[in-house]
């Protein structure tokens, strides 16, 4: 914790009274919040990022795109644009948000949507002549005015959020109490054979309610890095040193893999969803080989050489897949 947010401690009892009674406002009716006929799952936390929303959205989506037609719905953070946006051929990470962007590149059959007013969105969303069947919430856990009928909670295993104060001095954006909303708890970025024995012991202290399942995932890093026209064995960067680059919220796993693993390389670090100067582009356009990570590529593609920009690709693995999955389709089958 930096000495900026220990001398801002005593602001968080006003955060945490506001955020407070603004749930509590939504929980009692007070303010209202809209729901749907149809399935809307959101994915979100209590902190402030960095907890894997992305590969979480990318797992629904490869999970459920062969049988539904899927639209995904973000807020698209730190975009030039505003209000609704549809991407399409012309949509780039500054269009519509370097997360958006990289699930538009991933896959060809969904529909990627923006828009800061979920509501408008999701009205824009089912006047489509492909109208989706099913909806994505990116990171809309703390949107109340939306209600959407499977809540997917995220908090990573080195930070749970029980562990965490709300801002300004911690990262949730809300009280601890605003889990209580979702159905599934999803605790992420786990080590990869964590024992059941502490997996038990981490269920204990989140005291999930009878209505709510707690999983656990790990991060799968590819064997393989790409650049816009080639790929290559990420075990031949071994024979070379490479530049690191990232601006996302916690690049602690990624270091912690390649550390492991022994390669050799500096990292250059930036903070989450960076905006890259012409300073900086032109001192990584110096560098050799770069690696960095699917969201960041998105952003820098167009302005690093590409024979030189690689990007590492994960996804998720989910300890007790079956029953996630089974959850997740027994939800779609009542819609």
């Amino acid at each position: 914790m930096n000495f900026v947010r220990k001398i801002l401690f005593p602001i968080v009892p006003i955060y945490y009274l506001v955020t407070w009674l603004r749930n509590w406002f939504y929980d009692t009716g007070i303010f209202k919040s809209k729901s749907y006929n149809f399935p809307l799952i959101c994915v979100g936390n209590l902190s402030a990022g960095g907890t894997g929303k992305t590969p979480m959205i990318e797992y629904l989506i490869q999970l459920l795109s062969s049988n539904y037609n899927i639209a995904t719905l973000s807020r698209g953070y730190k975009r030039n644009t505003k209000g609704f946006y549809i991407a399409d051929k012309n949509a780039s990470a500054e269009k519509i948000g370097d997360e958006p962007f990289q699930m538009l590149q991933k896959f060809d059959d969904v529909i990627v949507s923006v828009d800061e007013n979920r509501q408008n969105g999701i009205a824009q969303l089912q006047q489509l002549q492909n109208v989706p069947e099913i909806i994505l919430l990116d990171d809309a856990f703390q949107h109340r005015k939306v209600s959407a009928g499977l809540n997917i909670l995220l908090t990573t295993y080195a930070k749970l959020y029980i562990d965490d104060f709300v801002l300004p001095t911690g990262n949730l954006r809300e009280p601890k109490s605003g889990a209580k909303r979702a159905q599934i708890i999803v605790v992420t970025k786990c080590p990869i054979n964590l024992h059941e024995n502490e997996k038990s012991k981490i269920i204990r202290r989140l005291k999930p309610l009878s209505r709510q399942e707690v999983f656990f995932s790990t991060i799968k890093y590819s064997e393989t890095v790409y650049s816009l026209k080639t790929s290559k064995p990420l075990i031949d960067l071994q024979t070379e040193k490479f530049t690191l680059v990232t601006g996302i919220a916690n690049p602690k796993p990624i270091l912690s893999f390649l550390n492991n693993c022994g390669y050799n390389f500096e990292h250059l670090n930036f903070k989450d969803h960076h905006s890259f100067t012409e300073s900086e582009l032109k001192l990584l356009n110096t560098k050799p080989f770069i690696l960095t990570t699917e969201k960041d590529f998105m952003r820098l593609k167009d302005n690093i050489d590409i024979e030189r920009l690689f990007y590492l690709p994960i996804e998720i693995e989910i300890s007790d897949k079956e029953k996630f999955d089974n959850i997740i389709n027994e939800y779609l089958s009542g819609n």
